[in-house]
């Protein structure tokens, strides 16, 4: 580990908890307007449209498009499915932007404040720059850069996101560390060299969690949590 400068963040479920923070905003936003849907369904259906329309875009079926378009996409589906019209330009502005204003995990700030004092830290996340700015603004997310992905125009686990953003540090793989609680985004970091951390966020997707309970392969370091991986990386 004596070579690490910097540490990559995956950001959405790894430093920020998604989940019950959307789900709080859309039930405050519902009350507010007399609408009583199930929000904890929709909240997971619209995290469930992530992966597929980004891989809409791997593919080539679709074109470059941010992931703050892809949400208000998947969003208008939803908001159709559950029979709510009716929304000006500004509602689904403020909808869309849920994702802007996700809280952090009780240890993400104090842990990479305490990485911070060592390393280059950053995201290295599919959202795009001004989401990640944003959220990274409001979650208190003390980042030294940030890189979106509409930097390469490209979404992980393309292997142009991973060494794009080592190039851009002036580093070689092997000097940067990827840190997630997802096993497939290590995976594809450690096939292209870097080095590689992951801490468990075992309700991510809610209490029946199934995926990414554990770490499913040696990685360089196996944590609990940030600090925990800061502890171990001697901060």
């Amino acid at each position: 580990m004596d070579e690490v400068k910097a540490i990559l963040f995956d950001t959405f479920g790894s430093l920020v908890d998604w989940r019950s923070s959307v789900i709080a905003e859309l039930a405050a936003w519902g009350q507010a307007r007399g609408l009583e849907r199930d929000w904890t369904g929709f909240a997971d259906a619209w995290r469930g449209a992530y992966k597929p329309s980004m891989d809409r875009v791997r593919t080539g079926e679709q074109g470059w498009t941010i992931l703050d378009d892809l949400h208000r996409q998947s969003l208008q589906t939803l908001l159709d499915a559950h029979g709510i019209t009716g929304l000006d330009a500004a509602e689904l502005e403020h909808l869309t932007r849920i994702w802007h204003r996700l809280r952090p995990w009780p240890d993400s700030v104090a842990g990479l404040t305490r990485l911070k004092r060592r390393f280059i830290i950053a995201p290295l996340s599919n959202g795009n720059l001004a989401l990640l700015v944003n959220l990274s603004k409001f979650a208190g997310l003390p980042f030294d850069t940030v890189f979106g992905s509409d930097m390469p125009r490209r979404y992980k686990p393309d292997p142009e996101v991973y060494l794009g953003a080592c190039a851009i540090l002036g580093l070689r793989p092997g000097q940067v560390m990827m840190a997630a609680a997802h096993n497939y985004d290590l995976a594809a970091a450690r096939a292209l060299g870097l080095k590689t951390g992951f801490f468990v966020r075992p309700t991510e997707y809610g209490p029946g969690q199934t995926k990414d309970i554990k770490a499913e392969s040696n990685w360089d370091i196996i944590a609990q949590d940030v600090e925990d991986l800061a502890r171990q990386l001697g901060v």
